[in-house]
């Protein structure tokens, strides 16, 4: 499987300028189709699981989503696949070493002697993502469409989040909501100092990972900007426990496009952070 850009155009003239961005997880499935024409999001979906599945049910639900849509009988000039899992590790981009993957992972993650291992380069920020895909999802992706780019779901959030930060002194901290995902970045003058993802199932849950993660850096809750963003609102309870113990806290609204939404049935809170930041 490779990763470079290589695409079929199709024959139909308009859907060779497009492009489909899909993020797969085992807690939830989203995707949006890009045309680069008109600069319009024309279709998005996202589900989000009553409970965790598995890679192959995963792949029975994204199967079902794409048909529902008839993405699966459309043509696109370029097809990006986003995988969402805690399965990950950041690496300094000087220390990294190819053949050295396992090593990096084994340390935060459980993997298998079988797992198929992957990297994305964070080209500006010398930093290497190494992480591991659901292969059966690549396989499959690949037998629609052909060749097509992937990436980590940190990779995508990580590089955003840093290209829009501003130069503060103090460090921020970003947190994603996807489902029962959390993902937790925190940065300092557009260094990343720390990005890590929990599965949570309780607000309860969230809490505890947050403080924790704020915790090891030896941030304050009294004083650290802490910026929420994703599938969550002022008025969730989780917003509200999170007040109660940090006091600079916002909902994060990311301006990571201009794309309006001009179809009826697509609103920003149907297309995910990470999808659309992936095209």
């Amino acid at each position: 499987m490779t990763k470079k850009k290589i695409f079929n155009t199709g024959d139909i003239a308009l859907e060779k300028f497009n492009k489909l961005s899909i993020q797969v997880s085992l807690n939830g499935l989203s995707f949006c189709v890009l045309d680069t024409i008109s600069n319009t999001i024309t279709k998005s979906d996202r589900r989000i699981f009553e409970r965790t599945q598995t890679p192959y049910e995963l792949q029975d639900n994204l199967k079902n989503l794409l048909e529902t849509h008839e993405i699966d009988r459309a043509t696109f000039s370029e097809v990006i696949v986003v995988h969402s899992n805690g399965l990950f590790s950041f690496v300094p981009k000087p220390l990294f070493d190819e053949k050295e993957l396992a090593n990096y992972l084994k340390l935060n993650a459980k993997i298998l002697a079988n797992d198929h291992m992957a990297y994305d380069i964070l080209e500006n920020y010398d930093m290497v993502n190494v992480y591991v895909p659901f292969m059966n999802i690549n396989n499959y992706v690949f037998e629609l469409f052909g060749e097509f780019e992937y990436k980590h779901n940190g990779t995508v959030l990580v590089e955003a989040l840093l290209n829009n930060s501003g130069n503060s002194k103090e460090p921020v901290c970003y947190t994603h909501v996807d489902g029962q995902q959390m993902s937790i970045t925190i940065i300092s003058q557009k260094k990343l100092l720390l990005h890590n993802s929990f599965t949570f199932t309780s607000k309860e849950d969230f809490i505890y990972y947050l403080l924790f993660t704020m915790e090891q850096l030896g941030l304050e809750t009294e004083t650290t900007k802490l910026k929420l963003f994703g599938s969550i609102e002022e008025d969730d309870e989780i917003f509200k426990l999170c007040y109660h113990y940090v006091k600079d806290i916002t909902i994060f609204i990311p301006s990571v496009s201009a794309y309006p939404y001009p179809m009826a049935d697509t609103t920003q809170d149907s297309i995910d952070f990470t999808v659309i930041s992936a095209l």
